[in-house]
Formats: C-alpha cells, structure tokens, sequence
C-alpha cells in the first residue's frame, strides 16, 4: 500500500489533485470572483501563464533525443494512432447506442478522446512497469506538439452537430501564438535554458500547476453562475465516473490486444497501453480555454477530463506497480 501510495504522488494524485476538487467547491461557493465581471484579472493572468508553461516546456524537450527516437517507428505509428484515431472513434461508437444528443458532457467525454498524451505521468508509469522509456519519452513529446493541431480538427468535425459555435481557423491561429509558438521557441533555447530548468523544476513545476487550477475555478466558476449544472444529479456524475473507469480500462485491453497482433515485446507493449491511454490535464484546460470561448460551456465539458484524469492516475499507478513487480 506505500508503494502504491508513493507511486500517486509520484504522478500527480495528491496535493495538486486535492487543489483541484477544492476549486470547484470555490468556484460553487464564490462563482463572481472567476465571471468576466471579477475584480481580478484571472483570464488575462491564465493567458499569460498558458504561453509560460508551454515555451518552459519547449526547453525541457531534447532535439536530439527527439531524432534518436524516430527509429521505432512501427511503435510510434501504433501510439499516436490509439491517441488521435481510435480514441475518438471509440467514443463515437459509444455515442451511437448510448449517447444524448446536445448533452455537454458527451461533449466532453469526445472532447478528451481527441486530446494528446499527457506527457509525465505516460513516462512515469512506463519506467515504474518496466517499459521502453525512451519510446514513452518520445510518443508523449510527439503526441503534445501533434494535437495542437488534431484535437481541434476532431472538434471542428464533431461540434458542428452541436450548438457551440467553433471556427476551427481562429482556434489554430490562437493556439499558434498561445502555445505552438513558444514551444518552439523553447526548443530552440533548450542548450541555453535546460540548466535554468533542471535547476528550477520544483518552481516551475508549482507554477503549472497554479496555471491548471486558475483555468479549472474559471471555467467552473463561470458555469455556476449560469446554473449549468443544475440538470446534473449526484447520480448523473456517479455513472460518468464509472462510463470514464469503464472506458479507461477498455482502452487499455483494446491496446493491448493491438500491440499482441503487432508482435511487440513487452516492454513496447507496455509502452503502447501507458501513453496511448492517457489523456492530458494541462494541455484539455488550456486549449479547451481557446476553443470554447464560452466558459459557461466549457466548465461542463472540462468535468469528463478531470474525471477521467483523476482515474486514470489511480488505475493506471496500480496498475503500473503490479507491471513493475512482475518483471521482478
């Protein structure tokens, strides 16, 4: 049980986790202080703190390990595939017998579909079951960069069904500004800055994370104050819960079953399950923050994420230690 315990704080579920239920209770108890009528400047001050994250990201990435990793291709293609084309189509496979037309959360559920990898907690739990690391490595950097620009294809395709308004031309010009651009230039700068970074990775670590949860008050915020969640019953967000359990641990076999047909070793097999079934926090809060301009619609669209991230923390660092001690 400390294993497993040392292993959520390793990938997130704690403090920051905690932090992020708390804003919600917030954003319920005082929703003026996260509206465009607050006296603070929150939106400006997240716009800002968004292109800070993603340019210190940049830096972190190595170009040239970035070039090493383009080898294993077959790997690679399976990965991003899983994340970007059999993610969203299993969602609308589910949507077909199930789904409800104009319910938000489907909404969101295909909204997280769409979304890249996320890139820490893939590299942690790879290493914790004894995977290839530099492969979880490479995939969860790629999948990054790869879905600024197909997680709004996918939305561009699928919200015209719905009544949000989406222009899929501005959302790529203001993702290139807010967070293509400085990872780029963050690239470019990683010689000059990775000692800065390695130096103060606890700081910057914290501030991402102050980022994540002035966008996830916002958004909720703004969708209190519109009573957007006054349809949802405590029994509507149970069974959410369990449809994102459910849909996190059938992804997991589907991708195992997908890396056996390709006759991958278990090391990329392991590789394939960990960073094609996560879904990035970060990255879902700060591009759902350009794409969904309303933020009364994009606080219920945000909950699938933040379930479904909260979940795939916990069952996948079981089930990453269970891996790990197999091996031994």
């Amino acid at each position: 049980m400390t294993k497993l315990r040392d292993t959520l704080r390793r990938v997130g579920l704690n403090t920051f986790f905690l932090l992020l239920i708390g804003m919600i209770f917030l954003a319920k108890i005082f929703p003026e202080w996260g509206t465009a009528d607050s006296p603070l400047p929150l939106k400006a001050i997240t716009g800002a703190g968004i292109s800070i994250i993603f340019f210190f990201y940049g830096v972190k990435l190595s170009p040239q390990k970035l070039w090493e990793g383009l080898a294993n291709w077959k790997l690679h293609i399976v990965v991003q595939a899983t994340t970007f084309l059999i993610f969203p189509l299993v969602v609308l496979l589910f949507y077909a017998f199930f789904g409800e037309e104009g319910s938000y959360l489907w909404l969101g559920t295909f909204y997280l579909a769409a979304l890249p990898s996320t890139v820490s907690s893939s590299v942690v739990m790879v290493s914790i079951a004894g995977g290839n690391l530099p492969a979880a490595i490479f995939n969860a950097s790629i999948s990054s960069m790869v879905g600024i620009f197909i997680t709004p294809i996918w939305m561009d395709i699928m919200l015209p069904e719905t009544s949000v308004s989406f222009d899929l031309t501005d959302t790529f010009i203001k993702l290139s500004f807010q967070v293509l651009f400085p990872v780029i230039i963050g690239l470019l700068l990683h010689h000059r800055l990775i000692g800065f970074v390695n130096k103060y990775q606890t700081a910057l670590k914290n501030f991402d994370q102050g980022i994540i949860l002035l966008i996830v008050f916002t958004a909720f915020a703004e969708s209190f104050a519109e009573d957007m969640f006054a349809g949802q019953s405590t029994w509507a967000l149970i069974g959410l819960s369990v449809l994102m359990l459910v849909f996190f641990g059938f992804m997991l076999v589907l991708m195992y079953f997908i890396s056996v047909g390709f006759r991958f070793s278990r090391e990329d097999t392991i590789t394939v399950m960990f960073c094609g079934s996560k879904k990035s926090l970060v990255q879902g809060a700060v591009m759902g923050r350009v794409m969904f301009p309303d933020p009364v619609v994009f606080g219920v669209i945000l909950l699938p994420l933040m379930i479904y991230h909260a979940l795939q923390l916990m069952a996948g660092s079981a089930l990453a230690q269970r891996l790990g001690e197999n091996k031994k």
